[in-house]
């Protein structure tokens, strides 16, 4: 098989060619621009926990020392404090003081997390990442697709699949001939990153009405490593432009109206940033997909666009690695990813647009209504937080990959579709970690909960119980699937076995061993038809043979892959002048 062409070196692209190396899937990264990032402090994105940890285990370093987990949440609205929310370890659905911590999402400059990716890529043999390489054609035929790059590296490539993680401006998108309709300017933000000494170490502020002139509707201060700032100030839509001289009055009243007078401070970076929110119409044409900000743009009210980027490199990357290794007969597997995907973006979007009105449409009889302030107060914090509609992580409730319900079925903590609890999980090798570890390897988890076994001999355990017949029923699965084992399971009771996907979202909950259900469900999940039986069950299991005849572990035939020019850029490529890894 030719390897999955990611077009795009942002985190998105980036992202999705490690998963997909991770997967034993070979990948080209073609790369617009040359290689470098432009340090920009002002410049910043927020990972929730689940997707910081993602980049980690694809091999980006250095993230907690360029970012900073933010401490707490704290609130204001004029001179009165409406909310500190501890942040820690931990999960919960919304900002609720009697709830256990809520995780903290990690803040880190863009540049700093796109220079950790670009480092692990360096290190991943199985992607090549090209620079200066511009797409501006794109073919597709039953086998895969082909582009063209332009000077100074004019090229053509051969792929599989494609991704385009462009931007918002795409290429792909349209050449694809795809609309990306929405608002434009949705909100705007100027924008400062300083060093100085506020009065909330590691923890992010949001004041709403501050009481001094030119404090504006909100000021928000989100902190970084060494005592650095980032402050935005949200402007008028369509307001004057942001001079410098206004900047630096925002900037001194605001520091002023936190510490009592203007502490001492070092200006590092200013810009301003406009948020505008767009939904692609197709997100996937035969063999081509989009993701990031190539199918979506969202960022008002605290909704994260780059966060939401990385769920849909995850989501992808494991389909693509199935279709990839297992040649064939995966339309349904590989179009579950814009039913999920684009339908959690747009209800996010829809989310945003419905509170827009509410948190920013000025005074009248809603500022009258007792706790309009903290209800205003919960939706803001939801989006920055990763609660609620506005950013809690998505569920998956209605994707064609969804088993039909069964009396098998049982009910746990996890509602079918929604992401698993990282709970603390045992191989049958002895290995103890924590569930999120084991994700992203491409193949379903199915977890046995079995308290006691923490303290018992694994090797009386391995033969106990319902263990060897969960054993052979795993075994007998349609994909190669991990077998794990925990304490204790949120909501599950003892015996209770949970399918989960390679993405971390729950397929289904079973009360016990129940192979034929388990085998449907494990079926369903991986694109096929959801009944029970094992034909066409040994050939997916191998893994080892793709439609070429080639190797399915990613490795073989690495040494063959080269680029070659095509004696003109409309020319048809042959498969003996196709763009391969080396």
């Amino acid at each position: 098989m030719d390897p999955v062409i990611v077009v795009g070196a942002g985190p998105v692209g980036l992202t999705l060619s490690l998963a997909l190396a991770a997967q034993g899937v070979p990948c080209v990264l073609l790369d617009e621009g040359p290689g470098t990032e432009e340090v920009r402090l002002a410049r910043t994105v927020v990972l929730r926990e689940d997707t910081a940890d993602l980049v980690e285990r694809l091999g980006a370093a250095r993230l907690e020392k360029d970012g900073l987990r933010w401490s707490g949440w704290r609130s204001m609205r004029r001179k009165q404090l409406v909310r500190d929310v501890p942040l820690g370890s931990g999960s919960g659905a919304s900002v609720d003081e009697d709830a256990p911590p809520l995780p903290a999402p990690l803040h880190i400059p863009q540049h700093a997390l796109a220079s950790a990716l670009r480092a692990a890529v360096a290190a991943a043999p199985l992607v090549k990442l090209v620079e200066l390489s511009r797409v501006d054609t794109l073919e597709q035929d039953r086998d895969g697709v082909t582009v063209h790059t332009k000077e100074p590296g004019a090229t053509w490539w051969r792929g599989s699949y494609l991704v385009g993680c462009d931007g918002a401006r795409s290429t792909v998108r349209k050449l694809l001939d795809i609309r990306f309709p929405g608002r434009t300017a949705v909100e705007r933000h100027a924008v400062a990153a300083l060093r100085a000494d506020l009065p909330w170490p590691g923890e992010a502020v949001l004041h709403r009405q501050p009481p001094w002139r030119t404090g504006g509707a909100e000021v928000g201060a989100r902190p970084l490593p060494g005592g650095v700032w980032r402050l935005d100030w949200l402007l008028p839509p369509r307001g004057e432009l942001v001079t410098p001289d206004a900047l630096i009055t925002r900037i001194r009243d605001s520091l002023a109206g936190w510490c009592g007078e203007t502490p001492p401070y070092e200006l590092l970076d200013t810009g301003v940033h406009t948020l505008h929110h767009r939904l692609a119409r197709r997100w996937r044409v035969q063999r081509a997909f989009l993701a990031g900000d190539a199918a979506h743009l969202l960022g008002a009210l605290g909704t994260q666009g780059l966060d939401e980027g990385i769920r849909d490199a995850e989501n992808l990357a494991w389909k693509l690695a199935h279709a990839w290794h297992h040649s064939g007969g995966a339309d349904l597997l590989l179009d579950s990813y814009p039913a999920e995907r684009r339908a959690a973006v747009a209800a996010r979007l829809r989310a945003a647009d419905q509170s827009l009105p509410i948190l920013r449409g000025g005074g009248g009889l809603r500022t009258l209504v007792p706790g309009a302030a903290r209800s205003h107060d919960t939706l803001l914090a939801d989006g920055h937080l990763g609660c609620g509609a506005l950013g809690a992580p998505p569920s998956y409730t209605h994707s064609p990959l969804a088993p039909p319900h069964a009396e098998a079925h049982t009910t746990v903590g996890t509602p079918p579709g929604a992401p698993v609890a990282d709970v603390r999980v045992t191989a049958p090798d002895g290995t103890a970690v924590r569930l999120r570890e084991r994700l992203g390897q491409g193949h379903p988890l199915v977890i046995l909960v079995a308290p006691g076994t923490g303290v018992w001999d694994r090797r009386h355990w391995l033969t106990a119980g319902i263990m060897p017949r969960l054993a052979e029923a795993v075994e007998a699965l349609p994909s190669t699937a991990e077998l794990l084992v925990t304490e204790s399971y949120p909501g599950a009771s003892a015996h209770t076995v949970l399918l989960v996907r390679p993405d971390g979202h729950l397929v289904a909950a079973f009360a016990g061993v129940r192979p034929a259900e388990l085998f449907a469900a494990a079926r369903a999940a991986l694109g096929g038809p959801p009944g029970a039986g094992s034909d066409g069950g040994s050939a997916e299991r191998g893994g080892g043979e793709s439609g070429d005849g080639k190797s399915g572990d990613g490795k073989s035939g690495g040494d063959e892959r080269g680029a070659a020019r095509a004696p003109g850029p409309r020319e048809r490529v042959h498969a003996d002048r196709t763009a391969r890894i080396n």
